[in-house]
């Protein structure tokens, strides 16, 4: 009989299945502090939002890792280049598991900053650890190996990241915060979009520890007046459709508006749920749409691999 890991030292029986949600995020500010050993050091704070991709895993009796893409374009992602994969077959090496079978039904656009890559690895290394009874706390090291997302993107909610985005400082803010987001047909490359701002590098800002306090204290204009990202103006050098979709969302007259990321996706700051519905509403351009909410709701764990109703299925 296989037993996997338990919190407090019993072993526990492997389940079957398990289910998560695994949340995309927004780049609230995103400022650009140094590099260090070829990567740019960042200070930036993020938001969860209620995107998702579902991730489906069933329990294997050896030790391989399958992962299976659907939707958004994904199921051309080659393997080596997946951070799914990596992230699977990190976890049975690191724990010494069995592997899984792993479906991922992608719902975050891919190449718009959102966190798509990183967000898969997440929701693997949530699924497994569901899966082999692994305290999440020991995922984070596997994490910080596999984009500099995934060890916020393991939890959710708000913080401010330093470094390469390892380090996570969670913040309590004090209102969740809605938002239009918008974003174009075509992505932005990332490594092309950094390479771009060196030949242009930001002077040093302090709109990450000003965008702390005012979520701390619920404080809606003084976060919409701190929103910015130092890879917004090479986004827009880059894809011309990241400038038209700024445009768009500016002429609804948002409290703040920004490129999460390094693109392309915008969002656009509003006082209410209602206000983005009527910002949408009359949204003009060739651009996929939608209202979301931050901090996501919490990650909650299914045992049955099947898909209920409306999992899955992007929004057009």
């Amino acid at each position: 009989m296989f037993f996997c890991r338990r919190a407090g030292g019993r072993p526990a029986k492997p389940r079957e299945a398990a289910k998560v949600r695994s949340f995309a995020k927004v780049n609230l500010s995103l400022n650009i502090t140094g590099a260090a050993e070829g990567y740019h050091l960042l200070d930036t704070v993020v938001a969860g939002i209620d995107v998702y991709d579902t991730v489906c895993a069933k329990a294997r009796r050896d030790g391989l890792v399958n992962v299976y893409m659907h939707g958004r374009g994904s199921e051309g992602i080659p393997p080596a280049q997946n951070n799914a994969v990596k992230a699977g077959e990190a976890f049975v090496s690191a724990f010494g598991t069995r592997g899984a079978d792993i479906e991922i039904y992608k719902d975050i656009p891919i190449g718009a900053g959102l966190g798509g890559s990183s967000a898969d690895a997440a929701g693997v290394l949530n699924a497994m650890a569901a899966l082999y009874a692994v305290p999440r706390e020991e995922l984070i090291p596997l994490a910080e190996k596999l984009g500099s997302d995934t060890p916020f993107l393991l939890v959710g909610g708000y913080a401010r990241l330093g470094g390469r985005g390892e380090r996570v400082q969670p913040i309590a803010a004090a209102r969740p915060l809605s938002m239009l987001l918008v974003w174009a047909a075509s992505p932005v490359s990332t490594a092309a979009c950094y390479r771009e701002y060196d030949n242009e590098p930001d002077p040093p800002r302090e709109d990450s520890a000003r965008l702390c306090a005012a979520l701390r204290q619920g404080d809606f204009a003084g976060v919409a007046a701190n929103v910015y990202n130092a890879l917004q103006r090479p986004a827009c050098t880059l894809n011309p459709e990241v400038t038209a979709a700024l445009a768009a969302v500016r002429a609804l007259s948002p409290a703040a508006c920004a490129v999460t990321g390094s693109g392309s996706a915008v969002f656009a700051l509003f006082e209410s749920e209602e206000l983005c519905a009527w910002a949408k509403s009359r949204l003009r351009g060739p651009f996929s749409s939608r209202v979301v909410r931050t901090p996501a709701p919490p990650r909650t764990l299914y045992t049955p691999f099947a898909l209920r109703p409306g999992e899955g299925a992007p929004e057009k």
